[in-house]
């Protein structure tokens, strides 16, 4: 479960930020994730509760900002929507596409104290 690792790193880059922004608590974490990222977000929610345990984030929320997934195809030349890497482009059935997003995985905000 490679969830509970990105929940670790996200509590590391939390302590990290805390330290040089000098804040003491984090109340809400908003994360930005591609379906391409390869998260399931079930599973990172409970990753999540359990890596904050007696930390700064304990008791945070977790907000999920669920992106879509982009491709321009090389082919019609369009930016066309992919739910799965090797989709195939949804105007003309190319796979000749470029993935212009939703490969993100990032903290986008953060409320704190």
């Amino acid at each position: 479960m490679h969830e509970m690792s990105i929940c670790e790193g996200i509590i590391q880059v939390l302590e990290e930020q805390a330290a040089s922004q000098h804040y003491q608590r984090v109340k809400t974490v908003w994360l930005e994730i591609g379906p391409l990222a390869m998260v399931e977000n079930d599973a990172l929610r409970f990753c999540f509760d359990a890596v904050t345990r007696n930390s700064l984030a304990e008791g945070a929320r977790l907000e999920i900002i669920e992106l879509p997934g982009l491709a321009w195809c090389l082919e019609c030349v369009r930016s066309v929507t992919i739910t799965k890497r090797y989709d195939a482009c949804s105007e003309c059935g190319s796979y000749q596409l470029q993935v212009t997003q939703g490969e993100e995985l990032r903290i986008k905000e953060l409320e704190v104290e």
